[in-house]
């Protein structure tokens, strides 16, 4: 009888009682599969694997949207179809793309026509603006009769990678200006031994992947218009605004940074950054109709009628291109003054209750920066470092708040960074400074959780 029972329990499986069938089975992850399998399978499926991913409420190491509103998710998902770069199918989509760009060369104060494109992210847009400054070069230098064989970028260690990653592969020597212990951007003492009659171009970066400042752009305009006065070489800026160009003209509206400086001829920013967008989606705005040249401009008609594209992608989904004019039009400029006012004051809440604690100091919270905090421990032989730290929220509170040295040649420096966005409500940071201290508390009772020998580099400000 016990026999039977147990035959006929084996013929019950059991995800067909609990759960789904992968509670007892491996996941697909290596061999195409044979067959399919039904659809909330794979739903389930996929579902449990992102619920072992981070909780992106409480990413703080991430630059990029984590929440919209339901009308832009609405917005999202109701055109995930629709190929943007069919002008000819989806005229309209395209009449959207060109109202942002018109919007944001108004923003960033362009002079009067101007013309840019939508890209993904700011990485294809920082190509895309490094080209048009090669080619803009190229031509000048050809028709004076010189040579061309040797471009060179002028930039600094606090630029993002995508930066080394342009001059590698579109063969453009890197000139860049290292870091020091407690200056983290670059200014015009150091770009001027760097330019020369072969520069394309010098960038500038506005909101630091590593601490949120900005570079001293209107310093940087200065120096090139003597150079252009004395040296009759005319190099232009490229402002690398994929975090900051959503920031400055809300927060810093009088600082000058943008295309009222003479030698700005290109900006890119991040839509999917703080012009709250999910990934990915950015902009490259060029000064002038000029600033682009014709010579990387392509025209195809085999999609119903003669377009002109300039991007490195080519088939790409307009519904985050749609999105970013949804959010646009519903703020307009007093809402992102509003909404990025609040992340900044809650950025520097957090920053107010984290050093309360006594362990940790700032940077650069004493000029414009991006809402968000960098800091480092302010003791020396504590037996844990930020990294750390880093583990232990992670551990202990599901918080993600990188940790990392900064370039060189301040290698020897290392931080914490905490964005400010959406996500992070005052009661949020209320609980995250919390979390830090016990986490700290922890790490002296037992510890660090890697072995570590680093030295400490502090500055008379901090670090």
């Amino acid at each position: 009888m016990d026999g039977q029972r147990g035959a006929a329990s084996s013929q019950y499986e059991l995800p067909a009682r609990y759960g789904s069938r992968f509670f007892i089975e491996g996941v697909p992850d290596s061999k195409f599969p044979e067959t399919g399998m039904p659809a909330p399978d794979v739903y389930n499926l996929i579902q449990e694997e992102m619920e072992l991913d981070g909780d992106p409420g409480r990413n703080l190491a991430t630059f990029v949207t984590t929440w919209m509103e339901l009308p832009a998710r609405m917005i999202i998902s109701e055109n995930l179809h629709r190929n943007f770069i069919d002008h000819a199918e989806y005229p309209r989509t395209a009449e959207i793309e060109q109202r942002c760009i018109r919007m944001l060369a108004d923003l960033f104060n362009a002079p009067g026509e101007t013309t840019g494109t939508s890209c993904q992210g700011s990485s294809e847009a920082i190509m895309l603006g490094g080209l048009a400054a090669k080619w803009r070069w190229r031509k000048a230098r050809e028709a004076a009769g010189l040579d061309t064989a040797k471009p060179n970028l002028v930039y600094g260690k606090d630029v993002h990678v995508v930066w080394d990653k342009f001059c590698r592969y579109f063969d453009v020597e890197p000139r860049t200006i290292p870091l020091r212990p407690g200056k983290y951007v670059i200014g015009p003492e150091d770009v001027e031994p760097l330019v020369d009659e072969n520069t394309i171009g010098v960038v500038a970066v506005l909101g630091t992947t590593f601490t949120g400042q900005a570079d001293e752009v209107a310093g940087i305009d200065e120096l090139l218009r003597r150079i252009r006065s004395e040296r009759d070489l005319d190099v232009p800026i490229h402002v690398d605004a994929a975090s900051g160009g959503f920031v400055w003209p809300f927060l810093y509206p009088d600082e000058p940074w943008d295309f009222r400086l003479e030698q700005v001829r290109s900006i890119n920013v991040s839509g999917h950054k703080f012009g709250m967008v999910y990934p990915g989606v950015g902009w490259l705005v060029f000064r002038e109709t000029s600033d682009l040249p014709e010579d990387v401009v392509f025209y195809e008609n085999y999609l119903g009628e003669t377009d002109a594209t300039f991007t490195l992608n080519f088939s790409t989904g307009a519904s985050h291109v749609l999105a970013q004019y949804y959010n646009l039009c519903r703020f307009g400029r007093a809402g992102y003054v509003e909404i990025i006012g609040a992340m900044e004051k809650n950025a520097r809440y957090l920053g107010e209750k984290i050093s309360e604690h006594g362990r940790f100091e700032l940077i650069g919270t004493d000029e414009p920066q991006l809402p968000l905090i960098t800091f480092g421990l302010s003791g020396d032989d504590l037996g844990y470092d930020e990294f750390d730290v880093s583990g232990q929220l992670a551990a202990e509170r599901g918080w993600m708040v990188p940790a990392y040295t900064l370039p060189p040649d301040a290698q020897d420096v290392t931080v914490m960074r905490a964005l400010v966005k959406e996500n992070v409500s005052h009661a949020a940071g209320h609980t995250l400074a919390n979390d830090m201290e016990h986490a700290c508390q922890t790490l002296e009772k037992k510890g660090g959780l890697h072995e570590h020998d680093r030295k400490r580099v502090k500055t008379g400000t901090g670090y």
